[in-house]
């Protein structure tokens, strides 16, 4: 843990050594950067120590220190990648000026580019605002070999990943169910992570979805957080509220005579948390009528992709990846999942994933956008 500090303590020294003296013309700046730095240096090991503590109850002290070192997490991170970019693309003005120095000065570059000391703080900032907006309304359409016409138009609008508990309450929430309703889904499906923290703290936060709406009701699948945060519970609690839970099962949706199957897997990780929980595709579609029109599979992690198009599943909606949510990290996702973010195809079946609805962990979206997904089915051209 020691050398872990000592690594915090080096890279906000670097930020701080690097930005402040470049904010000499804004002394008050200066010392509000400097300032932040240092509370972050401190913040970030408490949140750490904080989250290997997942499951315990907290006390209001500890939940305002996490949610602080989640947050200066987040910014520390953006300023460190950025200040990196800027240093890099100073050390090249350097080595231009030096192989072509008299057109190079003449060019004025070398006196413009020391004024990207506020890109690192801009960039921060539009990742916070990016973050605790209400996720916008991306609409994307699905072409389905030989769906039938009373099928067509049919719309499921998903919403996931939206880790209600650390720094996402009651409010946040409201305003995706008001956003949900404003779009008369035929279906809602909540693809996972929709908690972090106990039944007893978070249950007058997650309330406002029992007034989602929608022709055929709301489904819900879980993911790894869910487990993280007492999945029994919760499972309870999502029942309460009107959720239908898909845990390796389906549900039948006929329409004009059509019917469109949609099933639901555990999460990918749920065996290493009860062997009931194992994630199983094939199991989830089992059973379903021989004239099913479509087959739809809720599966929190993308990585479920391979098994689900073996099972002959048209589409798998999934989140899990939060599209990366900041810079560097969704040039990450790859090393762990088969995809990162949006509409991508696997054999036969199309893979959708949500960028995800809120945020985990720093209050930070910096080029991956949040999102509520509709999902509108349409037939597929000859």
């Amino acid at each position: 843990m020691a050398y872990i500090y000592s690594v915090l303590l080096v890279l906000h020294g670097y930020v701080a050594l690097r930005l402040a003296p470049a904010l000499g013309a804004w002394p008050l700046v200066q010392v509000a950067l400097c300032a932040l730095l240092a509370l972050s240096a401190v913040a970030i090991p408490g949140a750490l120590f904080l989250l290997r503590r997942r499951g315990q109850v907290l006390s209001a002290s500890s939940q305002r220190l996490k949610a602080a070192g989640f947050f200066l997490t987040g910014l520390a991170s953006s300023l460190l990648v950025l200040t990196l970019l800027r240093d890099a693309a100073l050390g090249l003005v350097h080595v231009a000026a030096w192989v072509i120095p008299t057109a190079w000065a003449q060019s004025g570059w070398p006196a413009a580019l020391p004024g990207a000391e506020r890109l690192p703080l801009s960039a921060a900032l539009a990742g916070w605002v990016g973050a605790r907006r209400t996720a916008a309304v991306r609409i994307v359409d699905i072409p389905i070999a030989g769906l039938p016409t009373a099928l067509e138009g049919f719309t499921i609008v998903q919403i996931s990943d939206i880790h209600v508990g650390n720094t996402i309450g009651r409010d946040y929430v409201t305003a995706i169910v008001s956003r949900v309703n404003d779009l008369q889904p035929d279906v809602v499906a909540i693809t996972g992570d929709l908690v972090d923290g106990t039944v007893a703290r978070l249950a007058h936060d997650v309330a406002p979805l029992a007034q989602l709406k929608s022709t055929y009701g709301t489904l819900f699948v879980t993911g790894n957080h869910e487990y993280y945060s007492g999945a029994g519970p919760w499972l309870v609690e999502f029942q309460r509220l009107g959720f239908q839970i898909l845990l390796n099962r389906h549900v039948v949706i006929e329409r004009g005579g059509a019917k469109l199957a949609i099933a639901g897997v555990t999460d990918y990780s749920g065996h290493h948390f009860s062997a009931a929980h194992r994630s199983d595709p094939a199991t989830a579609i089992r059973g379903a009528p021989d004239d099913i029109s479509a087959k739809i599979l809720l599966a929190h992690q993308p990585r479920s992709a391979a098994a689900a198009a073996e099972a002959g599943f048209d589409l798998q909606l999934s989140g899990h990846t939060h599209g990366g949510q900041f810079l560097p990290w969704n040039f990450f996702v790859r090393l762990q999942q088969p995809y990162t973010a949006g509409l991508a195809r696997l054999r036969s079946m199309w893979v959708y994933t949500s960028r995800g609805t809120g945020y985990w962990g720093p209050p930070m979206r910096l080029g991956a956008p949040s999102e509520i997904t509709q999902i509108r089915l349409v037939r597929a051209g000859p």
